[in-house]
């Protein structure tokens, strides 16, 4: 049963607004979030005003009032209650903590004096007022106990871990430096998905490595089948001395990219792709490995450095065989982080050089946390209702 309510603005109210110039958008901004938030709750409570019927999951009760200040002024908003609890409109925090995150690596690179002019006038559209470094601070504290909160949050039983890092651009003593972001995701024995943690650091590779992974383990993670990743510099020693008896998989995607920089011959990279291929998609691990040797010995005259390459890496390609062939398609590469990853991207290429690490950090950290809650609600990564192996 779908409940409808008629939400139309009323003419002589938008005519009145309108005639208000620029004025009169605050205004308008008010009625269609109270309007928006009150349709959401009649969703949420599967009837509307008044309304009696057999699907309603709760009763309203009543308004509360809540300031929020937009780049067009503050708006008084009235945010609908529901008596039961649990219930709050996704109209004011979608995106919030995201966005506020962004508007503080901008402002900090402006209070810090490392930005421009440009970044200047950018905080000023964002936040609607000049920016002071006690704002930045102040803002910065409450979002990062929030962030911190949730980096920290207990784990619990993961069965496929992801691990990967991508590097950022960050100021430091002066100097612009590549800082790492370590990131890691799982898949719970229920099939869905999760964000773990992320860390950031301009610290040496297996160093930064090593105290992430036990930072995971320090929060209960457990229970780990595999651990699936590329070849990243400092991960396999950190991996083998905080999950040692757990499965590596590494990454066909990152395997396929790697072997072309053994191929000297732009004619015959169609061919090595085929032949890598051909090993991955073996139905067995026993035939993996024939058509492994098959491609050893058929470049071992022509291309040696390549036959000696897939002697030494691609049976690290191959571990994914020992678990169930219905999980193999999503756990034999780190392409879901590489989505998680195009993500960041795009908010962080907004910022560009970041005045530190806690602001890249913050930025990241809410960015992931988005995400995860959007996960969270969705449907499970695993179309089989448990993989437990």
């Amino acid at each position: 049963m779908t409940h409808q309510t008629d939400y139309t603005f009323s003419r002589n109210l938008v005519e009145d607004l309108m005639g208000q110039g620029l004025d009169g958008v605050p205004e308008l901004l008010r009625v269609f979030l109270n309007t928006a938030m009150q349709v959401e709750r009649e969703k949420y409570l599967q009837a509307g005003s008044y309304e009696r019927t057999a699907e309603r999951q709760g009763y309203a009760n009543g308004y509360k009032p809540k300031t929020m200040k937009t780049r067009v002024g503050e708006i008084m908003l009235a945010v609908p209650q529901v008596r039961e609890g649990g219930f709050y409109p996704t109209a004011l925090e979608k995106g919030m903590r995201s966005e506020r995150a962004l508007t503080m690596a901008l402002a900090e690179m402006y209070v810090q004096g490392v930005s421009t002019r440009r970044v200047k006038a950018i905080t000023e559209q964002l936040c609607g007022v000049e920016i002071s470094s006690m704002q930045v601070s102040r803002a910065a504290k409450q979002l990062d106990d929030v962030l911190q909160e949730w980096r920290e949050r207990p784990l619990g039983a993961i069965r496929y871990l992801y691990l990967d890092a991508r590097y950022e651009k960050v100021r430091e003593a002066g100097q612009i430096r590549d800082a790492a972001v370590l990131l890691a995701t799982g898949i719970t024995p229920e099939g869905e998905r999760m964000v773990l943690g992320v860390s950031v650091s301009l610290s040496e590779h297996e160093t930064h490595w090593r105290a992430f992974l036990k930072g995971l383990k320090e929060r209960g993670l457990k229970d780990i089948q595999l651990i699936t990743s590329d070849a990243h510099e400092g991960l396999g020693a950190a991996r083998r001395a905080v999950f040692g008896s757990v499965p590596w998989q590494r990454c066909h995607f990152h395997l396929q990219q790697n072997a072309g920089a053994h191929v000297p011959r732009q004619r015959m990279r169609s061919e090595v792709a085929a032949d890598i291929r051909g090993i991955f998609n073996a139905p067995d691990r026993q035939t993996a490995e024939i058509y492994l040797q098959m491609a050893i010995q058929k470049y071992a005259e022509s291309v040696p450095k390549l036959s000696a390459w897939m002697e030494e890496n691609l049976v690290e390609g191959l571990t994914v065989f020992d678990f169930p062939i219905e999980h193999r398609r999503f756990i034999r590469t780190t392409n879901s982080l590489e989505r998680v990853n195009r993500e960041i991207r795009r908010r962080t290429r907004v910022v560009g050089l970041f005045p530190n690490e806690a602001s890249c950090l913050r930025l990241i950290s809410a960015i992931l946390m988005e995400i995860s809650e959007e996960w969270q609600i969705g449907k499970k990564f695993c179309s089989s209702r448990s993989i437990d192996c």
